[in-house]
């Protein structure tokens, strides 16, 4: 199974030292700076988006309370050796950052995992442990996909474990137009199970199992043969492709930083999922708004526990299908059961028949959030994502999900959905319709500075690119600070820079 995906975007364990004799030498800085920008498309899901910020490209200015005290290395050492496991959990300065990374750079979206790992380590560890495998592998979902399980990566991995097309196939994930089995937490689990223990069988250590788990055995045995047979990650390290060389030090930091989450005073977010769950093996095709109406039930949640289901169809028709819903729901469904079958069947299923078209994989239905009203804006030739976001003050990665948008591309004369808050709709309808008619690039919807003609060459502008941050920008133009930069944008929070995004340095003499 070949994954080039990870917790960033795709393919982002790439040190870019090549050159570099040493692991423990190479500055990762540049190896996370994708991964660090696209975390929160990943915990960007409906029971956690309300309490999650945007997470944007790094920068030096860290709020206070994120400030955390440096630890020296033998704590980090002691620490590691203490993980009662199989697995060998070494320590270097990429697995150092990888750390800070999750226990002081990211505290919000480490809060967030936390959370999601009240409900699903518990399915991770059932299967682990009837395989007779080490409990420390429930921590690959979450550099695998953030414990997402509508992950979705630009190579078509899929899911919670981020199952390939073929490999899915292969460990008897059922895939088509209704349904993806490697989105359902549980049968992908089991599937991910039987190919680790596979891989185990192959080469007999963990690191090298975890590194064969991202790219694949294939080009495992191309960096053990390249290397002179050497079967040590660390020995084979520059042999492996540029993207699974974080991999395993990312592994054991999500390892070290869950195992001593409470040391750093890392707390669980409170999440929406039901933690008591309960399965109904559904006979016929079953709509999802069916048992929302009849059970009292959101149909966010529902899909929120069947992820598998792409179209909110269960599509029983020639076998049964398992729907999971809270404990206490499936006691309501189950006393309902026939009323729900026989509600609106006709609307959804004419003549019994599966109706609904099938749309792409990366598709999937989207409901206003609670407490917005629906904006459109047309794109215009020089629009990007980020900054479409920016002028309505929402995430990127919210954009592209109410939108469908794959690898950020849009298309002139398209007409996306802006969810924006009840009381300010007039307000950024005005920001739709002044962006819409205009000529060149606009500015920041919000306005927070004087008109000033992008062409008149009254500013010295830089365009933010991925790894940017105020102090690197800063550093490129004599004489400008971060506070410079701050006070000409308007910007209030130095994290919500984004790539793309136009930036005022000074004024130009």
């Amino acid at each position: 199974m070949i994954k080039y995906f990870a917790i960033a975007t795709f393919g982002l364990f790439s040190l870019g030292h090549s050159s570099a004799k040493n692991p423990e030498e190479v500055n990762v800085e540049d190896s996370f700076s994708d991964y660090v920008a696209s975390l929160d498309s990943l915990v960007n899901v409906w029971h956690t988006r309300p309490a999650t910020e945007a997470f944007v490209v790094d920068t030096i200015m860290e709020r206070e309370e994120n400030l955390v005290e440096e630890l020296p290395d033998s704590v980090y050492i002691e620490r590691l050796s203490a993980i009662n496991s199989p697995m060998h959990f070494p320590f270097n300065s990429q697995v150092k950052s990888y750390i800070k990374l999750y226990t002081q750079r990211r505290r919000d979206q480490m809060a967030t995992m936390l959370g999601l790992s009240e409900y699903y380590f518990p399915i991770f560890e059932a299967a682990l442990d009837a395989a007779n495998l080490p409990m420390e592998l429930k921590y690959l979902p979450v550099i695998e996909s953030a414990l997402n399980p509508r992950a979705l990566s630009k190579a078509g991995a899929s899911g919670i474990w981020q199952f390939m097309y073929y490999t899915g196939k292969q460990y008897g994930l059922e895939v088509d137009s209704y349904l993806d089995e490697r989105r359902d937490p549980v049968k992908a689990t089991q599937a991910a199970v039987a190919f680790l223990s596979d891989l185990y069988g192959i080469y007999g250590d963990w690191q090298l199992v975890i590194a064969a788990y991202n790219c694949g055995p294939g080009n495992v045995n191309k960096a053990i043969r390249r290397s002179g047979g050497k079967r040590d990650f660390w020995e084979i390290y520059y042999r492996l492709p540029r993207e699974t060389r974080g991999y395993v030090p990312a592994f054991i930091a999500a390892t070290y930083a869950f195992t001593y989450a409470e040391e750093h005073h890392l707390h669980a977010l409170d999440i929406q999922l039901p933690v008591a769950t309960d399965t109904i093996m559904v006979s016929q095709p079953l709509h999802f708004n069916q048992v929302a109406d009849m059970v009292q039930l959101p149909v966010e949640v529902i899909r929120e526990l069947n992820p598998q289901y792409r179209r909110d169809i269960v599509p029983a028709k020639n076998k049964m299908y398992p729907l999971r819903l809270a404990f206490n729901h499936t006691t309501a469904f189950a006393s309902l059961e026939d009323t729900i079958y026989t509600h609106r069947r006709e609307e959804f299923f004419p003549n019994n028949q599966l109706v609904v078209a099938p749309t792409s994989a990366s598709s999937h239905p989207v409901v206003a959030p609670a407490g917005r009203e629906t904006v459109y804006y047309t794109v215009k030739s020089g629009d990007v994502v980020g900054l479409i976001a920016e002028w309505f003050d929402v995430r990127a990665s919210d954009l592209r999900y109410w939108n469908n948008i794959n690898r950020n591309i849009i298309r002139v004369g398209q007409k996306l959905v802006v969810y924006v808050p009840k009381d300010k709709v007039g307000h950024y309808q005005t920001i739709a319709e002044r962006n819409g008619t205009r000529t060149s690039v606009s500015k920041k919807a919000t306005d927070v500075m004087a008109s000033v003609d992008q062409q008149s060459g009254e500013f010295v502008y830089h365009t933010v690119r991925s790894g940017d941050n105020l102090w690197t920008i800063a550093k490129q133009y004599p004489g400008v600070s971060n506070e410079d930069i701050l006070r000409l944008n308007g910007i209030s929070d130095a994290r919500k820079l984004k790539p793309g995004q136009r930036l005022r340095i000074k004024p130009r003499t």
